[in-house]
């Protein structure tokens, strides 16, 4: 059995994982089992690609196929994809695997089968990057026909009711992601503002999606399915910072008990809503911590950040008043973070005496790496040890590293970087 793997360079530091040799959280695996085919204009906006120790240990298990013999067939037509490879691959819970796959003919007719596993278990059709995500809980047979390219929207299936909901909140989620790109990429709005807008949509989604779904049928593939949805990669449902999320999932592991008693999913689920809970008395801690006057958010503009420099003094962001600011987000260990600050560095050096600033937010685990990558830079250098856990992320909405934002000489918060085409024509705008 043949194990897909990600050849891509590591060029953004996504929040869902941490650096090499760490461990990757479950976020990361389970943003595999829903994601869907959008444009590539959604990197400019969400490149949207933490728990803990405990949560990675639940990786270390998959749900294994039963050897009862029983099967279950994945059939169907592709349309216009003559020439193409269709891949049929499990999602488990240790990330995807390439089960078998078929070069397409004109017709475009597939066939796939396997032993037939004790509890609902989840694979996928590929193509390139368009996916279809499919459940299989019995020797049933799923029929699909679809249509490339855009077969992860452009697709029906039948024999499966698990199935269809799946499409059905495969296909909502594709429509909150292009809602959402459509909101931070208004800049009439404002940076604030996009955010809220995007929270209340992404509130509504959930509220309905909980209904729906999780709560309807919470022993259900879908149900499942749809705990693990994201915008972007940021997952919709955190039980690390809502309780209300932890409930669902805590639903959903009392119902796999009861129907599926033995199944690795079930327990995972037990684990990662425990684990939410012990999280959630820290994240209470720092949200008392950081907890925002909406007053003078308004007053500044900006959410302020104090952090140790790399000299050991307090850096405040809101300090900078009366300066053009570049809030950069960054994390040093990837692999284009010289290239980056070599750019950061010749915007630096030709507009600082006309009154440019950087402050610059690692994420970086190793506070001596840190140290050592910025002793020789010339702006301000902050390192935040809470890492990619850290609410100031949550505050400024970051869902993937690098990032920035453009902060004009009275504290206001301007523009992100999706919003930005040219980064020095906006910074020579603000000076």
């Amino acid at each position: 059995m043949m194990v897909a793997k990600n050849r891509r360079k590591v060029t953004h530091y996504n929040i869902n994982k941490r650096r090499k040799g760490e461990y990757f959280s479950f976020f990361l695996v389970f943003c595999l089992l829903i994601r869907t085919f959008a444009p590539a204009k959604r990197k400019e906006v969400m490149n949207m690609k933490h728990i803990s120790k405990v949560a990675a240990a639940l990786l270390a298990a998959g749900v294994m196929a039963s050897c009862t013999g029983n099967q279950f067939k994945v059939e169907g037509q592709i349309a216009n994809a003559s020439d193409s490879v269709l891949y049929f691959e499990n999602v488990g819970l240790e990330g995807i695997q390439v089960l078998d796959s078929v070069k397409l003919s004109d017709s475009g007719d597939f066939a796939f089968s396997g032993e037939a596993p004790e509890a609902p278990e989840f694979y996928r059709l590929r193509i390139a990057d368009q996916i279809i995500n499919v459940s299989i809980d019995s020797t049933e047979t799923v029929q699909v026909k679809g249509e490339y390219p855009g077969m992860a929207s452009n697709y029906s299936v039948s024999g499966s009711d698990n199935c269809e909901k799946i499409r059905e909140l495969a296909l909502r989620q594709m429509e909150l992601l292009r809602q959402a790109i459509a909101l931070q990429g208004n800049t009439e709005l404002g940076i604030f503002k996009a955010n809220d807008s995007i929270n209340r949509l992404v509130n509504a989604y959930k509220e309905d999606v909980k209904l729906n779904y999780i709560y309807k049928e919470p022993f259900k593939a879908y149900a499942y399915f749809a705990l693990f949805q994201a915008l972007g990669n940021r997952l919709i449902f955190n039980p690390r910072t809502d309780k209300d999320d932890i409930k669902a999932f805590a639903a959903v592991a009392t119902s796999w008990d009861t129907y599926y008693p033995h199944a690795d999913r079930g327990q995972n689920l037990h684990n990662i809503a425990i684990e939410g809970m012990k999280n959630q008395r820290i994240v209470d801690a720092q949200n008392s911590e950081l907890t925002l006057d909406a007053s003078k958010v308004t007053e500044a503009g900006v959410v302020d950040i104090a952090l140790l420099d790399n000299k050991g003094q307090e850096q405040r962001l809101t300090s900078l008043k009366g300066q053009v600011v570049l809030l950069d987000f960054h994390v040093f260990a990837l692999e284009d973070s010289p290239a980056r600050i070599l750019m950061l560095r010749e915007l630096y050096n030709k507009y600082h005496a006309q009154g440019l600033e950087i402050y610059q937010v690692s994420l970086d685990p190793d506070e001596h790496f840190w140290k050592q990558q910025t002793a020789a830079l010339p702006w301000i250098n902050v390192r935040d040890a809470d890492g990619i856990g850290s609410q100031r992320l949550m505050m400024y909405n970051i869902q993937a590293v690098p990032d920035f934002f453009l902060i004009d000489r009275g504290n206001n918060l301007v523009k992100r970087a999706a919003m930005i085409k040219d980064l020095e024509a906006e910074i020579k705008k603000l000076l």
